[in-house]
């Protein structure tokens, strides 16, 4: 008789899965953080003069899902054996509804010639990051596996660089590049889930740690011998301009700026639909190879969607809505930015950082070789700690993320990481590719 084998599957439904409940946990989470950080009292000015607010926007939210009141996704086993399975729609909420509605408050003050005036070092350490992932990758394999062979091995469809492919087109552009890399190598699907949470916690806890930073940016940028005067006379610039328009704001002015915000949402959308829809047709006709693959991101929605907000927001700063600013634009603006960082790190379950221990070994390897290479190159050009985060997330963490950390800065930067973002999406797949020909021949 022969036997058989029954796989157990874990029920792990959290304390909470409506979503109007999560949301509200997620609020009062925020609401105690800025109640705090807004306190006299010596232990919280002690507390956030080294913990950022952000920092903990994002880390309150994740401790809340690792102890498993919420969750991001989850699978319900009932007393029959039936299971189904659940997911919050939040993060879907936050980053296609409220990021391009905060991008187009934000950018609304934006003084574009002065964004140009902070000159080329963003993007000298956007591609030092780019080529940090390209370089992290084989050294990361050719580490670990010099200790554990089995972790970076594999034959066929389930060989372990195919994997990390995925990994490279993530972090260097985006999600379209993430797929495309899965379709270039043909990884095992079965063995995908565990690629992808690799991504999440190690991009999530490398954010983490870029977010601690901005607390300690000035520190950072002394050690750094950095020049920021382009970036503090960005910040004078709009700051001042914000304070020669203020006013009390009124329903009509909040109704008004609601209006640009969310219309904008909703032609962002509209447009985007249209241009992925046309680009995809366009992309499938290219025969199937490399081209292709590279214009993926083409026919990405999301891309389309930050793209056209933020286009329109600037469009918007050159009219006399740029007066909004006045009124608060910026700040709603940044409530909204606050709501997407939460999403974001209830994505995060702490508990689970040890259950593929091996891949999460190389993760971290890959991350801190790029972390390493940025430091490096923003020592030797001075560049200012805002550029190495923002030149970071540009391409760990995407268009979601990047906008968010560059505003952590000064709502009026938000741009800054769109931009860079944006450029990700275009060179992540043949940067992709590169590092994923390099770990193969690390592998064999």
């Amino acid at each position: 008789m022969q036997d058989t084998v029954t796989e157990v599957i874990k029920d792990t439904t959290p304390l909470f899965t409506n979503d109007t409940i999560v949301f509200g946990l997620l609020m009062i989470t925020l609401g105690l953080i800025f109640y705090t950080s807004s306190s006299k009292s010596k232990f919280w000015e002690s507390f956030y003069k080294y913990i950022p607010a952000l920092f903990l926007a994002y880390l309150l939210p994740a401790i809340l899902t690792s102890s498993g009141l919420i969750a991001p996704d989850w699978i319900s086993v009932s007393d029959s054996g039936e299971v189904t399975e659940g997911s919050s729609s939040l993060y879907y909420m936050s980053s296609r509804y409220l990021l391009p509605a905060a991008l187009v408050l934000m950018t609304l003050s934006m003084d574009l010639k002065a964004v140009f005036n902070l000159g080329p070092k963003a993007l000298y350490m956007f591609f030092a990051g780019t080529v940090g992932i390209i370089l992290g990758g084989p050294i990361a394999v050719l580490l670990v596996g010099t200790f554990s062979p089995e972790t970076v091995g594999g034959e066929g469809a389930d060989a372990v660089w195919r994997g990390l492919s995925t990994l490279a087109g993530s972090w260097i552009g985006g999600g379209a590049n993430q797929a495309a890399m899965l379709e270039i190598y043909g990884y095992n699907q079965k063995l995908y889930g565990q690629m992808v949470f690799v991504d999440i916690v190690v991009a999530n806890i490398w954010m983490a740690l870029i977010l601690l930073g901005i607390g300690k940016s000035a520190r950072i940028d002394r050690w750094l011998k950095s020049d920021t005067s382009a970036i503090e006379n960005l910040k004078e610039k709009v700051s001042t301009y914000a304070k020669k328009v203020e006013k009390k704001p009124t329903l009509s002015d909040y109704m008004i700026l609601t209006a640009l915000a969310f219309g904008t949402v909703s032609f962002a959308h509209f447009g985007a639909g249209y241009m992925s829809g046309l680009f995809e047709n366009y992309v499938n006709s290219i025969p199937a190879g490399l081209k292709r693959n590279s214009l993926t991101f083409l026919s990405s929605s999301f891309f389309w969607m930050i793209s056209i907000a933020t286009l329109i927001g600037i469009l918007l700063s050159f009219t006399k809505l740029k007066k909004y600013e006045g009124a608060g634009a910026s700040k709603i603006g940044s409530v909204f930015i606050y709501i997407l960082v939460a999403s974001i790190g209830m994505k995060m379950d702490l508990t689970l950082i040890f259950d593929n221990l091996g891949l999460i070994v190389i993760g971290f390897v890959w991350i801190s070789i790029h972390a390493g290479l940025l430091i490096l190159v923003a020592k030797l050009i001075r560049a200012p700690y805002f550029f190495l985060a923002v030149g970071s997330q540009a391409n760990v963490g995407g268009a979601a993320s990047a906008p968010v950390v560059a505003s952590a800065f000064h709502p009026s930067l938000a741009t800054v990481g769109v931009l860079l973002a944006v450029f990700g999406y275009a060179v992540g797949t043949l940067g992709a590719v590169l590092c994923t020909v390099l770990m193969q021949a690390v592998s064999g």
